[in-house]
């Protein structure tokens, strides 16, 4: 069994947490990387630690000792709520004044409880009428991307990793973070808009979770790529096909259900988080 260093992570970790952490997992060597890591090497599994961290507000994970970050040569990721702050689609919303009403919808769609294909249609279909100026104010005013977001794109550029950003979002918004980020690859939802205003209704094939798996694997044999050089990062029960075509996934403050069947999950950290579990 190859050897595992147990990478823990959090605003203000303590040193008691890490010597307790330690002591639980047998470390033979502890190294703290800034205030808010340390990685445990020789760490032996421990069924406390899930509970402990729980409680403590902690990440953490059992990541092999010689996994590199660089290994990953395809970054793929979701949009809303990933790699930005925000869900669009509830801030455009907002500008109508029925913002409660689609987020409900958004929620029960992430956590799997309602179909994302009947999800969006009903979400799109209560925004027709809204003038598509209401697009630029949410990116302008509202836009934000997630902590450690630069950090994680500038690694990728630093490895030549390529990136790719799969949303169930509109192409409004990855078009714009793909030249503004320089991404490699977006796939996302076209709004129709008739006279300057939205018109209720998506064009042409609906990214839906099986859209993005699909686009993933394309992108990766295009690549020519195995599964485990692909590193796939999302937050909903939507992204979970998506997550399964990779190596590594990760679940970032994502609901219960993908942080059950991501491969970690980075819940009180940012997605610089990510470069911490590897070397």
């Amino acid at each position: 069994m190859n050897a595992e260093v147990l990478v823990v992570q959090g605003p203000g970790l303590a040193n008691t947490q890490v010597d307790w952490l330690a002591g639980r997992v047998r470390a033979t060597r502890v190294e703290r990387g800034d205030a808010t890591s340390a990685r445990l090497h020789g760490a032996l599994r421990d069924a406390d630690i899930a509970a402990y961290c729980a409680e403590a507000g902690l990440d953490w994970g059992y990541v092999a000792a010689d996994a590199r970050f660089a290994d990953f040569r395809l970054v793929a990721m979701d949009m809303d709520s990933t790699l930005i702050t925000i869900e669009c689609i509830d801030e455009i919303a907002d500008m109508v004044g029925i913002k409660p009403e689609v987020a409900a919808i958004t929620t029960a769609a992430m956590r799997g409880e309602i179909e994302f294909r009947e999800s969006l249609a009903r979400r799109v279909a209560l925004l027709a009428g809204l003038e598509e100026a209401a697009l630029a104010r949410v990116y302008d005013e509202r836009l934000q991307l997630s902590p450690g977001a630069d950090a994680l794109l500038e690694r990728c550029r630093d490895t030549g990793a390529k990136t790719l950003l799969v949303s169930g979002g509109f192409t409004f918004f990855t078009d714009r973070l793909k030249a503004r980020l320089g991404l490699d690859y977006t796939l996302s939802n076209v709004l129709a808009a008739e006279g300057g205003r939205l018109a209720g209704r998506v064009v042409g094939n609906i990214v839906d979770a099986q859209g993005k798996a699909a686009e993933v694997r394309r992108v990766r044999e295009a690549l020519g790529l195995a599964q485990r050089e692909v590193l796939v990062l999302g937050d909903g029960a939507n992204d979970l096909a998506m997550m399964a075509e990779a190596g590594v996934s990760i679940a970032y403050r994502a609901k219960p259900v993908v942080r059950e069947r991501a491969s970690y999950a980075l819940s009180h950290v940012g997605l610089d988080g990510v470069l911490r579990l590897f070397r």
